[in-house]
């Protein structure tokens, strides 16, 4: 699988996640900081910090990987 394969594969199922988690508060995943390598979920965390690094020793290649903080509507979010 090639690194935009990749890429797609992890949005996809961080969106996934994401919808899960704003249907369900109570999802394990809401609240949580989500990390996802080549279209699998790596890393569950409180706080930002410790996801990213987290998910940065288990795929340093950043073109794999998506990172979310779980229940967090992006819809509401500027893009720059």
């Amino acid at each position: 699988m090639d690194d935009q394969e990749a890429f797609r594969l992890s949005c996809e199922l961080a969106q996934r996640i994401n919808n899960e988690a704003l249907a369900d508060p109570s999802s394990p995943y809401a609240g949580k900081f989500v990390g996802v390598a080549n279209g699998q979920v790596v890393v569950v965390e409180d706080d930002v910090k410790t996801a990213f690094f987290r998910l940065r020793e288990l795929e340093p290649n950043n073109r794999r990987t998506c990172l979310i903080e779980a229940s967090r509507d992006y819809s509401r979010v500027e893009r720059v």
